[in-house]
Order: structure tokens, then C-alpha cells, then sequence
């Protein structure tokens, strides 16, 4: 089959590249293709950063900017949108743009390799807050810089220099004329189109056609995993189905008693609904890798991939949450844990997709729900799980009336805690009972040893976490470090 042109707008031209294979990133078209070198090749798994640049498309009348990892993101995902590199910041007279400037002031560079990915980061941030009109917290510029890595400078210049942009003389991108450009590309996409090789649907029903038509085309959406596939496991797709521009599977939908999430949504977006109806998640949301594997990957992605140690899926588990699946002849509804089958193997029929996550909405105060999710990793910002426990419970009268947990880490797939959610339910919430049911929890799973931790540490942390749930629906805060307070320690 043949593979589109892809065209994207880059210094406020179209870019036209002819005869790209489905499975090329991006990071290799623009140093090898493009010769764009700035952007430079690090990792090749979307966690050093790198490879960090700008893309922006059209949403609700705006642009919107998202920092990504080229690395891992394949080149034709990011047909009809807005590129930026490290190259295109610097005015045409070279004055730096702020994001640049204010690193040269702060001294926020050394060896310079890690420079422009966070450079890039800086310069999605500005774009996304210029017309804000406040100052950026340490906190927001953390957030920002969460998925890019220093080895030498260290990050307090870096976080000074974010701070310092909206300080420095403002530099705007002209939203209207690119708007309208981009509105232009939209046009040729829309046109009829041949059999690719890669395939991008704008409708579901034009998904689920695609999907019956070539069961065997490589399912894609971020590619924040399928991207490693091509970069180090040297994986050839000779056909590419991308559900992001579904227009169906981008939208969240609030209804009466649950949020359903399109599958196509981003992991920063999907976080932020949920985030919204429960703000104790803000913490977790956060750690979920970096930002701008947030800003790629999907949730509907990380649920089908079924890793164990995906950290999506503990949660949704406890929440309650069903998927459901699409194909040309309806749909239908699972609770989430019932997905898997096995390790990355699910019930999906050939001709299926994830279309939605359907999640419950919280009790009312009269049915309150205290709810935490512990993420244990060796690094506490983008990295992976080594045990991941989320647990939910409704209390009324002293009882425990509802219990749900998820965990991951410990199977071959996410799993529902059966047996210490009926340890719980009906008992009084109390240490005894929190002791008991810890107890039954480390005994539930067999997991694995491997390079994040051994088998006797997991399941160690298992009861641990339990116990430490009960600590903090005691009031307790400072054994959590996201409410740590260092000053009331000394």
C-alpha cells in the first residue's frame, strides 16, 4: 500500500514530505529527513526528553500546545498540525524567544544535549499561559519539566528560568493566520483518500470499517508504548490504524452518574476530568510519567495495552470503571478488570476497538468515599510502577459498606483485590480490621521478581499501603510526601 503525504505547518509553511513509511518517527524524519539536528536522539523511549518539541492543533476555537516526545511519536500522527523545534524560536532578527532568553540569564544550561527538550517544554508552557496574565508557581514550571531529564546543570537555574519568561519581553504566535492555515490543511485531509498504509479515521463508524477491513494493521494512538516497539525492539509495521483523530474518542462526556472518556482522549486530559471529581488524585495524576508522554499518550491506550504495571488501570479498577468495545455491528460494556485475559492479552475480537471508559461519578456526602492511589517507584517523578494500590472505600456508621481496590505490579495483568475487599466489607473500620485485611492482601497475589523489586518487597508493600490508607483516614499526614511539611518536622 501507498502512505499519504504529510504536511504540517512549520515557520508558517506547509511542509510536504512524500513516500514516509507508517512506521517512522518523527525524531528520525526530522534529523535524517529534515536535517533539523537540534532536537536531539537520547533515550528513544520518551523519558529523557530530549527529543522534546511543540505540536498545536485547532480545539474550541483555540490552539492548543502540547510538548511531545519525538522519539516515539510516529511522523504521519502529526499530519495537519503545527511543528516547532528548537529551531524555529529565535526571531528573524535573532533575538531569542523567552523561553531561550531566560535560560541564557539563569544559567539553566551546562553541556547543553538536554537544552533544547527543555527548552521546548518552556516554550509549550509559555504558549499555554501567556494570555493568563500571572506568574508561573515552581510548582506549574515542575509540572511543565516533569519528563525532561539533567544530568549536569542541575534543575534550579531550569526552574528560575521558567519562572523568569513571563518577565521578559512577551513574543505571541499569530493564532489567527495559523488557525486559518491549519484550517486550510483540514481540507486536504478531508478529501478522499486511497487505501494507505497509514490510516487515520475521523469517525468511528470509518474506524470500525478500517478495523474489519485490515484486523491485522497495528492499532496505534500516542504510541507513548508501540513507539518502543519501533525504537528498541526494531518492530516494521507495514499498516498503521491511528483512532486520534476519531472524533468520537476525543470528547468527554459528563452524564448524570459517570464521566465516560473517550479512548482517543490524552492522559492529561483524562487525568484532569477525574482530578476534577476527585481532587485527592492531583498527586498520582501527576507522577503519571511525564508531561509530555501525558500529552501524547491516551487512556483508552493504556487500558487496551493491559500492562501490568500500567498505572491508569488500579485506579479505574477501583473506581468502578466498565469499557466499551466497538465494532461495525454495536457496541458493548465490560467492568474494566474483566478486559484481560492474560499478560497484554485481552477479550478484544479482531474486528473490535476501545471505544469509551465509562467512570463513576463520587457518592454523596451522606455515601462519602475516602479514597487514595500509592504509586511506589524508585524515582518519584516519570517513572515506572513498582507496586501501584488504589483503594476506595464508603465508611457509614463506623462500617466499612463498600469496598474496591485495584492493583498493579503484582499479576500478569491489573487485577481487582477480591479477597481483601470481602476481608473488608461489612467490618468495622478499625486497626484490627486494617491489620486482618492487610494480612489478606500480601497473601492475594504472587507477583515477581525484576530489576524495580523483588517478591518479597512487593508484597510487603501490599499490607503496608493497606495500613497506611488507614493511617491517613485517621487524619495522619505526614507520612505522605505530598503533604509532607519539613518545617513542622524540625
Amino acid at each position: 500500500m501507498t502512505t499519504q503525504t504529510i504536511r504540517f505547518i512549520r515557520r508558517g509553511q506547509t511542509v510536504a514530505l512524500g513516500n514516509v513509511p507508517p512506521d517512522r518517527t518523527l525524531l528520525q524524519v526530522l534529523r535524517e529527513d529534515l536535517g533539523t539536528c537540534g532536537t536531539k536522539e537520547g533515550c528513544g523511549e520518551g523519558d529523557c526528553g530530549a527529543c522534546t518539541v511543540v505540536l498545536a492543533e485547532p480545539e474550541n476555537g483555540r490552539l492548543r500546545f502540547r510538548a511531545i516526545n519525538s522519539c516515539i511519536r510516529l511522523a504521519h500522527s502529526v499530519n495537519g498540525m503545527a511543528l516547532w523545534t528548537v529551531e524555529d524560536l529565535a526571531q528573524a532578527d535573532g533575538s531569542l524567544h523567552p523561553a531561550q532568553e531566560a535560560m541564557v540569564q539563569c544559567h539553566g544550561s551546562q553541556c547543553g544535549f538536554c537544552t533544547p527538550g527543555f527548552v521546548m517544554s518552556l516554550f509549550g508552557m509559555y504558549q499555554n499561559t501567556a494570555d493568563q496574565g500571572h506568574a508561573i508557581s515552581r510548582s506549574e514550571a515542575q509540572e511543565a519539566l516533569s519528563g525532561n531529564l539533567c544530568r549536569c546543570t542541575g534543575y534550579r537555574p531550569i526552574l528560575e528560568a521558567a519562572q523568569q519568561m513571563a518577565q521578559l519581553p512577551a513574543v505571541r504566535v499569530d493564532e489567527a493566520a495559523l488557525l486559518q492555515h491549519l484550517e486550510q490543511l483540514a481540507l486536504i485531509r478531508s478529501a478522499a483518500e486511497p487505501d494507505f498504509a497509514y490510516k487515520s479515521p475521523r469517525s468511528l463508524d470509518e474506524l470500525t470499517a478500517a478495523r474489519a477491513t485490515h484486523p491485522g494493521a497495528q492499532i496505534v494512538a500516542g504510541c507513548t508504548d508501540v513507539g518502543l516497539w519501533v525504537t528498541k525492539m526494531h518492530q516494521h509495521f507495514d499498516s498503521v490504524l491511528d483512532v486520534t483523530q476519531v472524533a468520537e474518542l476525543r470528547q468527554i462526556e459528563r452524564h448524570a452518574n459517570y464521566l465516560q472518556i473517550g479512548a482517543a482522549v490524552t492522559l492529561h486530559d483524562a487525568f484532569a476530568a477525574l482530578v476534577a471529581d476527585r481532587p485527592q488524585l492531583h498527586s498520582f495524576a501527576s507522577r503519571f510519567a511525564g508531561l509530555p508522554v501525558r500529552n501524547s499518550g491516551t487512556l483508552g491506550g493504556n487500558v487496551a495495552n493491559g500492562s501490568p504495571i500500567g498505572d491508569s488501570m488500579p485506579l479505574l479498577i477501583a473506581l468502578g470503571a466498565s469499557v466499551v468495545l466497538a465494532n461495525s455491528h454495536g457496541t458493548r460494556e465490560l467492568p474494566l478488570e474483566n478486559l484481560y485475559t492474560g499478560y497484554r492479552k485481552n477479550v478484544l475480537a479482531a474486528d473490535e476497538v476501545l471505544a469509551w471508559i465509562k467512570v463513576p461519578k463520587p457518592g454523596t456526602e451522606a455515601d462519602a468515599e475516602f479514597m487514595r492511589v500509592y504509586k511506589i517507584s524508585k524515582r518519584f517523578d516519570d517513572d515506572i510502577s513498582a507496586v501501584c494500590l488504589a483503594l476506595s472505600l464508603t465508611i457509614a456508621g463506623g462500617i466499612v459498606t463498600r469496598a474496591s481496590i485495584g492493583a498493579g505490579g503484582v499479576a500478569a495483568t491489573p487485577v481487582r483485590a477480591v479477597q481483601t475487599e470481602a476481608a473488608l466489607t461489612g467490618k468495622p473500620w478499625s486497626l484490627t480490621t486494617a491489620h486482618a485485611a492487610a494480612a489478606v492482601l500480601r497473601a492475594e497475589f504472587q507477583p515477581i521478581s525484576d530489576m524495580r523489586a523483588s517478591v518479597t518487597y512487593r508484597s510487603q508493600v501490599l499490607g503496608n499501603l493497606l495500613q497506611r490508607f488507614w493511617l491517613e483516614s485517621q487524619g495522619q499526614t505526614q507520612i505522605n510526601l505530598a503533604t509532607f511539611d519539613v518545617e513542622a518536622c524540625v
